[in-house]
């Protein structure tokens, strides 16, 4: 069984689609890199080639929610996610990294009564930039900045008045990374860990007991959208992945920690999430 689920989500993250700033046309000249995970950094002198590097992931693992707008309760279950990120170095100076991702995310949670669910969705789009550092062949450190932007609902299946939560929200924040490359089991492998904390954004909200109705309908604004620092919607979201080599791709494994909070106009929210990644990385050469 536990074999038929890892083939599974190798399966979905071969379908996972790129994005569409990666996707290619027929006339693109495409070619498929056998040493996935070597440094970069050695094709920098081969101009007429663009480098990419594409990762296709899977996630699931324990979500923690709170919304005091639906619910003073906290619920606990499941969350799922579907993730495409593309890195591909700057032509005009390749030390720089440009990463775009695709986040699809979907909970499910209960209270501990067990008397009601929370169901939410939530699709995120975030754009980086990063200098690399490479002190060594094994070692190399990636900093930068990083921007977000992400909607979404959370349902209630108990509320009768009120019973969804929207979600919109953009981030702007600090950005870094490290990879570490050894052999393992005379393969290349590649131990990579990021982080992201936004220190700056604005957000949607409704008041404490506004209704939707009054904000779409009446059109009763009252400081719905609001301006976040960390010290109101601290963020944090960071990820420790091991690469293995396989061929022409390689097998990503690994764990995906992302706290969100938020206080603002007197409403609660936070979402804890702990998830198991696996995934499958590519690198490209496009002329």
């Amino acid at each position: 069984m536990q074999k038929r689920l890892i083939y599974l989500l190798l399966y979905i993250c071969a379908l996972v689609p790129t994005g569409l700033w990666a996707q290619t046309t027929a006339a693109d000249d495409i070619v498929v890199d056998t040493a996935v995970l070597e440094p970069v950094r050695r094709y920098n002198d081969r101009t007429p080639f663009d480098v990419e590097r594409r990762v296709n992931m899977v996630g699931i693992g324990a979500a923690n929610l709170l919304d005091t707008y639906l619910s003073p309760e906290k619920y606990r279950g499941t969350d799922v996610r579907l993730s495409t990120q593309v890195y591909r170095w700057w032509k005009k100076n390749p030390a720089w990294w440009l990463r775009h991702q695709n986040m699809f995310s979907f909970q499910y949670a209960s209270p501990r009564a067990d008397n009601s669910n929370f169901m939410g969705a939530e699709y995120s789009y975030s754009f980086a930039m990063r200098y690399e550092w490479t002190p060594s062949y094994n070692w190399s450190v990636e900093a930068g900045g990083e921007g977000e932007v992400a909607v979404g609902f959370l349902y209630s299946t108990r509320n009768t008045n009120n019973p969804a939560q929207a979600k919109a929200r953009l981030n702007i924040g600090p950005s870094v990374a490290a990879a570490f490359r050894f052999p393992l089991f005379r393969r290349q492998a590649v131990v990579r860990y990021e982080a992201y904390a936004p220190l700056l954004g604005v957000m949607f909200s409704p008041n404490y007991g506004q209704s939707y109705y009054e904000i779409f309908t009446r059109g009763n604004y009252d400081h719905n959208v609001v301006p976040t620092t960390v010290g109101c919607a601290p963020v944090l979201r960071h990820q420790l992945t091991l690469d293995i080599a396989l061929r022409r791709f390689a097998l990503r494994v690994g764990y995906m920690g992302d706290m969100q909070q938020a206080s603002v106009n007197n409403l609660k929210y936070h979402s804890y999430s702990h998830l198991l990644l696996i995934g499958l990385v590519r690198k490209l050469h496009r002329r």
